[in-house]
């Protein structure tokens, strides 16, 4: 019994390969491949179009464009190729359809088709080419291919990267118009679909648009039927949050350390502010490394522009800070020691500027910072034999000149004490703390911008009749306050302007030149 069924299924294979044999040779005898169907009935050959996705990426911004790996599907009849469906009557069997090799394509008639705004595509041939061919009794005619397609995506990145992007895939005839090839989509519910649930690194798949419209080319030969999808696309923002939103934000949050710094601090609160101005060019730098060298500015190149503003802002501040508020230096210095004359340094410029040169009672005026002697006796000495003299240029040339102190101290007569501990040095008493002026912020700040100069030394001898250090300026006090408010008020703006819904897809915004 096995015996005669094995007979029995040779037989059909036989007769079936004979069949098609047949079928194949009848079909090509008289088949011309370079007209098209229903060319003779004067009517545009009706070409279908399906396309399966399979994955999509990479989607480059600096190149605009992107790549997807499909099924491309091509469905059309040719009643040239229509056979009957042959029957064996002792087997009952009935040919339908018929799968052919892909050789046979070299053979029968394909639509030109290809893509507009293709880039560069190509069919995957491992292990063999990825084509299928199917011819149906009536001559319905399936063309299947796996595609690799890389196309142009014109994006607009004003609002990167919270942005939304669509790129097109726009496909038709290269050759035949409208009046000889006409292309639709095939079940115009589901022409265009993902295999399973596919997602992106970069983007979330929002919407799939498609139609089908007439496209001139600026030929004088007429229209041409052309298909148009369109893959609407939102950026994820999770990567820049992190990457470059959380850094710069807190790199800001940094540089306002400096206005709890003392006003003293002049090397810490400037080094703070250009370390965090060179750590936000590095980020600027590092966020174009995938962008195109567009002519307008994107939404994280303003986020980092006004990151940059307020760490500037901060170093400007201080800038009004040391030179309109700090009049001394508000630190205390120990006396060098010279081996045998005093450093004699006049503090006082108004009485530098009197008259007729120095008396006594100037001479006692002046305070002097006075190191190096080996009693309290060379002290009195020295301050009765200067009394003698009269003119500046005498009471110089008893003192040699002096070596530059090692930082200038413009302290009144109220700022220190000379004594004399037995041992024959000096000390010198703590300073005060300096109290502010009535003087607005505001004026402070005009007076800054207009570097008043007079405003200046009237608050240099303030300082000094005082006999005052430096305290929290008045204006430190305001930017620890106006600082961090303005900077989330920018913020709230910021993500309320650029997060807000997306307006609904609209094929008025795809126009196709």
């Amino acid at each position: 019994r096995q015996s005669k069924k094995s007979k029995e299924k040779e037989t059909i294979s036989d007769t079936l390969s004979k069949n098609i044999t047949m079928i194949l040779e009848d079909l090509l005898k008289n088949y011309d491949k370079t007209e098209r169907p229903s060319f003779r009935k004067g009517v545009p050959t009706d070409v279908k179009i399906n396309i399966l996705i399979r994955s999509m990426g990479p989607i480059s911004e600096e190149d605009m464009n992107y790549s997807m790996d499909c099924y491309f599907r091509q469905y059309w009849r040719d009643e040239r190729l229509s056979f009957t469906g042959l029957k064996n009557n002792t087997h009952h069997l009935k040919i339908d359809q018929l799968s052919l090799n892909v050789k046979m394509l070299e053979k029968i008639w394909k639509p030109d088709t290809y893509f507009h705004n293709g880039l560069s595509s190509y069919i995957h041939t491992i292990t063999r080419p990825n084509k299928l061919l199917r011819i149906s009794e009536h001559g319905d005619i399936t063309y299947s291919m796996r595609l690799t397609i890389k196309a142009k995506c014109p994006m607009m990145l004003k609002s990167f990267p919270m942005d939304w992007q669509s790129c097109p895939l726009v496909l038709g005839s290269y050759a035949y118009t409208i009046d000889q090839v006409y292309y639709r989509w095939q079940h115009s519910s589901n022409a265009v679909a993902y295999e399973g649930k596919l997602k992106l690194s970069q983007f979330d798949i929002i919407t799939t648009a498609y139609r089908s419209l007439n496209f001139s080319r600026n030929t004088d030969v007429g229209g041409f039927s052309v298909l148009q999808v369109v893959i609407a696309l939102q950026r994820h923002t999770g990567y820049f949050l992190i990457q470059i939103y959380l850094p710069c934000t807190l790199i800001v949050v940094l540089s306002w350390v400096g206005f709890w710094l003392n006003r003293e601090a002049t090397s810490d609160r400037v080094g703070l502010g250009i370390t965090t101005v060179l750590t936000l060019s590095t980020i600027a730098l590092d966020s174009r490394t995938d962008l195109p060298k567009v002519h307008y500015a994107t939404a994280l190149d303003w986020f980092i522009i006004c990151s940059f503003g307020y760490c500037i802002a901060t170093l400007l501040e201080f800038a009004g800070v040391h030179y309109f508020t700090k009049m001394g230096s508000g630190e205390v210095y120990s006396l060098v020691e010279f081996p045998h004359l005093a450093d004699l340094q006049i503090i006082d410029e108004e009485e530098k500027e009197l008259e007729g040169g120095w008396t006594d009672n100037a001479l006692k005026h002046t305070v002097s910072v006075i190191s190096g002697f080996p009693n309290s006796a060379t002290v009195q000495s020295f301050v009765t034999n200067t009394s003698e003299l009269s003119p500046f240029e005498d009471f110089h040339q008893i003192l040699p000149p002096p070596p530059p102190p090692p930082r200038s101290l413009n302290l009144s007569t109220s700022q220190r004490e000379v004594k004399s501990n037995g041992r024959g040095t000096s000390t010198m008493s703590q300073a005060q703390t300096q109290t502010e002026t009535t003087t607005s912020c505001f004026k402070q700040f005009l007076y800054c911008l207009m570097s008043n100069q007079e405003y200046r030394k009237q608050k240099t001898k303030e300082a000094t009749r005082m006999g005052s250090t430096n305290s929290t300026s008045k204006i430190d006090s305001v930017a620890r306050i106006l600082f961090p408010v303005s900077f989330c008020l920018y913020n709230a703006v910021y993500w309320y302007s650029y997060f807000r819904p997306h307006t609904p897809f609209d094929w008025k915004n795809h126009i196709l030149k």
